[in-house]
């Protein structure tokens, strides 16, 4: 209960905007039409769930003129801003590449967003810089892969020497898309090389979207705890791609491994400099339900690793049983914690159930109701 009552969940700004897939947005009634409300949309969650009391900025898209006004706001709603997003796949200079692209006036500009972002922390409060970089090739031949390997390094070394002594760069990795024959930054190893080469302030960023089927995501995990280099999850559900769906939708058992390796690493504590994000894009479901979902998903794979009877798991290793072994993790797995968490919510004072408190509140039909006109906010806003 104490480890549950300490767990936080970061939201994504852009998770309460309009988005879809590459055919089609689809618009729904009251959804933010800037960062303001974003934010004012995102406290709601923690209002419910009391474990989500940070969100994420994503920039451009989350980009305003006063960002202490923003800091201001976000605490007057009971919550913080969490990482700053730099985004490199929306400007067309960026075509081929953006801290690897052939041009150095191209790699110039990248770095320049990315310093930007560092004085958008400073005036947040916030102490993560997350870099996502769509950078990649779709031909053989199309440009020299070393090369862009060592003009990455150069660049991220740039915005590194640009930190302040308190924050991080986290560095995400994704094995295709939206280049096709070969990402700059694949996979967690590379990641892991540039991070290392950086300093102790490069950590990696690992979303559970952005492996190759049948990946061993816990493996990974685990790996990156060892080395003390895993600086935060993106946490989403996929069944083919990067779906960015609710966390736990496709595979809740795997969000459950995962969080059996974190719960043994001791990883859960709020100083282990373990970032616990959610990144999804809510197509089809309303947005603030669907991130209060995500929360309680992410909470209810964690009870289950806490329930995990170690002692018995390391007897049963240490003795080469293999079926005690696995029926150890099983067990936990197969216990109903919402009860559990049911009642960690009623004696922190919140409704036992955040999706019918949610829903009871009204705070839907208020903000259908007042948000008329203006543009809204959605994917690439």
């Amino acid at each position: 209960m104490a480890a549950l009552s300490a767990q936080t969940i970061e939201l994504p700004s852009w998770a309460f905007g309009n988005s879809g897939t590459r055919f089609k947005v689809f618009a729904q009634a009251g959804v933010p039409r800037d960062p303001f409300e974003k934010i004012a949309d995102a406290a709601q969650v923690h209002r419910h769930t009391g474990v989500a009391p940070r969100v994420s900025l994503h920039i451009p898209w989350d980009k305003v003129e006063d960002y202490a006004a923003l800091a201001a706001h976000a605490k007057d709603h009971g919550v913080t801003i969490g990482a700053i997003n730099s985004n490199l796949f929306q400007d067309d200079d960026y075509m081929l590449g953006s801290l690897t692209h052939p041009d150095a006036r191209v790699r110039a500009k990248a770095v320049a967003h990315h310093l930007e972002c560092l004085d958008i922390m400073r005036a947040t409060g916030s102490k993560d810089l997350k870099i996502w970089l769509p950078d990649g090739l779709n031909y053989p031949g199309q440009d020299d892969l070393r090369a862009r390997q060592d003009r990455l390094a150069e660049g991220l070394a740039q915005v590194y020497a640009g930190l302040d002594p308190d924050h991080r760069i986290i560095l995400e990795y994704k094995f295709f898309e939206p280049a096709f024959y070969s990402m700059d930054v694949p996979d967690w190893g590379t990641s892991l090389l540039h991070c290392l080469a950086l300093g102790e302030q490069a950590m990696v960023v690992l979303d559970t979207g952005h492996h190759a089927p049948g990946t061993n995501i816990e493996f990974i995990v685990a790996q990156l705890l060892r080395v003390g280099r895993l600086g935060a999850f993106d946490f989403n559900s996929r069944f083919y791609a990067d779906d960015d769906l609710m966390v736990g939708a496709a595979d809740p058992f795997q969000l459950f491994r995962i969080m059996h390796e974190i719960v043994g690493a001791d990883a859960l504590r709020p100083d282990s400099g373990v970032n616990f994000m959610l990144d999804q894009c809510h197509n089809i479901e309303p947005k603030i339900p669907a991130q209060i979902r995500s929360v309680m998903n992410i909470q209810e794979a964690t009870a289950k690793a806490l329930l995990v009877d170690r002692d018995a798991l390391v007897a049963a290793q240490q003795a080469g049983d293999v079926l005690a072994s696995n029926g150890v993790l099983m067990d936990a797995y197969n216990t109903d914690v919402r009860p559990l968490l049911a009642q960690l919510r009623e004696s922190q004072g919140l409704d036992p159930d955040p999706m019918r408190a949610f829903a009871a509140s009204g705070y839907t039909d208020t903000i259908v109701a007042e948000r008329v006109g203006g543009a809204q906010a959605g994917w690439g806003a």
